[in-house]
């Protein structure tokens, strides 16, 4: 067994949660620096095992709680951001490029870029066809008028 494969295993050599193998012992046996490094290990954590945390004062719920008052003091409403000038400046200039956006993208989604075409204007080739193809049904309605007037027309003239 190798030394890294050793040293991946310690903390659990260590505290006593995983059992030494043979290989592991005979490793330990012949390696003096990881068994030094696992002698190390558990001194340590013997150590962390007596060792016990400070008890707070009596007095640390009423610090805290007056320390969180004062924060809150500090700090009146939502609001209170603006402020302060970096913020309001950036807020403004978020503003104004957002609604230069929002009338640039407006633009161009007027403009055919979303499927939509501008109309060229009447008189024009260009008008008089986008003409037709907008009001093709219409315009179909006026051909069967059209045959009506001339059926009238037939029958009034015989």
């Amino acid at each position: 067994m190798k030394c890294k494969e050793i040293c991946e295993k310690m903390p659990d050599l260590a505290a006593g949660f995983d059992a030494a193998t043979p290989e592991i012992n005979n490793h330990l046996n012949a390696c003096a620096e990881c068994s030094s490094k696992l002698a190390e290990m558990r001194r340590t954590m013997a150590l962390l095992d007596e060792w016990r945390a400070p008890e707070p004062s009596s007095y640390f719920d009423v610090r805290v709680m007056a320390r969180v008052r004062e924060e809150q003091a500090k700090a009146p409403g939502w609001l209170n951001w603006i402020r302060k000038p970096a913020l309001a400046v950036a807020l403004a200039v978020l503003m104004v490029a957002s609604i230069t956006l929002f009338r640039t993208d407006a633009g161009f989604r007027n403009h055919g870029e979303s499927g939509t075409v501008a109309m060229a204007p009447p008189g024009t080739a260009v008008g008089d066809l986008q003409a037709l193809d907008k009001n093709g049904e219409m315009y179909s309605d006026f051909e069967l008028l059209d045959d009506m007037s001339v059926q009238s027309d037939v029958s009034a003239n015989p």
